[in-house]
Formats: structure tokens, C-alpha cells, sequence
């Protein structure tokens, strides 16, 4: 559900606007009658599926691991190094 609310509206009254957006809300602001923006809720982090926290967990098993490039070994802290 959304509400369509002018810009004055909107900046006598931002905390009202702000706490319907936190209730999951739309609110689309009009300057002379005309949308010019959309105030929306941001969305919550998404879980990760089985597959990607396995494929995960082997992605960081490996960086901790390191690898060996040209005989040396390259890990997180050689890639960051200046």
C-alpha cells in the first residue's frame, strides 16, 4: 500500500512519513502534483540457501587456507599488504 503526499506535506511532518515507511508503507512525494520520489522501507537481509552457506563455508576455508603462487604463499593478509 502506498500514500501520495506533497513535498510540504512532507517536510512539516518527515517523522510521520518515516514511521509509516518503517511499517512496510510506501510514500511517493509530489511537487506541484507531480511525483518526484519514493520513500521506501529498506529490505530486510535475505537468508543464504543451504547450497550458498556450503559454498560459503568452502570459500572461506580456502582463503584461510592460503594458496601458493610461484612458490610463495598468498593469503588474505599478503593481498592487503601496501
Amino acid at each position: 500500500m502506498y500514500q501520495q503526499v506533497s513535498l510540504r506535506e512532507v517536510n512539516q511532518h518527515l517523522a510521520q512519513y518515516i514511521a509509516a515507511v518503517e511499517q512496510g508503507e510506501e510514500v511517493i512525494i509530489t511537487r506541484r502534483g507531480q511525483p518526484v520520489a519514493r520513500l521506501l522501507p529498506i529490505p530486510k537481509s535475505r537468508k543464504l540457501s543451504v547450497s550458498q552457506q556450503k559454498t560459503w563455508k568452502k570459500l572461506l576455508a580456502r582463503l584461510k587456507k592460503g594458496h601458493y603462487l610461484d612458490g610463495e604463499k598468498f593469503d588474505r593478509e599478503k593481498a592487503h599488504e601496501r
